[in-house]
């Protein structure tokens, strides 16, 4: 009897401000996945944006199942995947995240699970390109992701106090990784890394003691929100807003351009009640959603 693999895979928030392309959290948001072996290939998909994705081979989900099976060396059986959509898509909360990760996490279920963690942690950070998203999808909470000389991916678990909450608004407008990479420059100055490099550690230090104090300077960045601030309208403003109503600071999630604060529970209400209000003022639509870190990470099954 054949059997279906279900997955889900959290959203997830990355750098939370000096930790370029090394840190991320995962959140309570989840994309759901299904695999069932076929005659060939389908893919259905449901949910707010599920028309712009593909139901080929091209789909990332799909794709990431079959570089699997690459992995393995072996031949990649057809499958019927059904996707069910939540994480809004070019956001910054790692919707291809969760694609690379399903689609991993459910062809290795349907093989027999012939790679554990850390091997599908290290084979979707080379399909993604870096690890701070796809790492704590894989594994929740915090992660902390680095590549030694020559090495292997060294994954370090964050403790994130409790009293420290993610708040995120989400703009109703796209920012597509490329451009956001796009504005980067090529090269820093050493202050910049040296000013980067201690934010990281401080911040590092703040989430496990949930320090607010040691938040509103450890969130500071030198290295991609001065350049990406840039393409998210009234971002500046949003800021400010959020630091005077009570949080202990906000950044760029991902690459953008949703925007994550981070806030002590007694000041949740008043950050959710106006934190997006410069995007109002521009008509620009956009949800508020308080959420958890998901300390879980991928859950999987199988079935049948």
């Amino acid at each position: 009897m054949s059997q279906t693999a279900q997955v889900t895979v959290p959203a997830t928030t990355a750098n939370i401000g000096p930790g370029f392309d090394c840190l991320g959290a995962a959140l309570t948001l989840h994309n759901h996945f299904t695999f069932t072996p076929a005659d060939r290939l389908t893919i259905t998909i449901t949910g707010k944006e599920a028309a712009r994705l593909s139901t080929g081979p091209d789909n990332l989900v799909y794709k990431s199942y079959e570089a699997f099976y690459n992995q393995i060396n072996k031949p990649t059986p057809p499958v019927h995947i059904d996707i069910d959509l939540h994480v809004p898509l070019a956001r910054g909360l790692g919707s291809s995240s969760t694609a690379i990760v399903g689609g991993l996490v459910g062809a290795n279920l349907l093989a027999g699970s012939p790679l554990n963690q850390h091997q599908l942690a290290t084979l979707a950070t080379q399909l993604e390109g870096h690890p701070d998203n796809v790492v704590p999808a894989l594994l929740g909470g915090c992660q902390l992701a680095v590549y030694g000389t020559n090495g292997p991916l060294t994954i370090c678990q964050i403790p994130w106090h409790e009293s420290i909450v993610p708040v995120v608004a989400i703009p109703d407008f796209e920012l597509a990784t490329v451009d956001a990479r796009r504005v980067l420059p090529a090269s820093y100055s050493r202050a910049d890394a040296i000013f980067n490099t201690a934010h990281l550690g401080l911040l590092t230090q703040a989430l496990t003691a949930g320090k607010g104090d040691w938040l509103k300077t450890a969130l500071c960045d030198r290295i991609h929100q001065p350049y990406r601030k840039t393409l998210i309208p009234n971002y500046d403003d949003i800021h400010a807003s959020a630091l005077a109503t009570g949080a202990w600071g906000l950044v760029i999630s991902g690459a953008g351009p949703t925007l994550l604060a981070l806030t002590s529970p007694e000041a949740v209400p008043t950050v959710c009640r106006t934190l997006g209000s410069a995007w109002q003022l521009a008509n620009i639509p956009y949800t508020i959603h308080q959420l958890v870190i998901d300390l879980n990470g991928t859950q999987a099954s199988l079935l049948g």
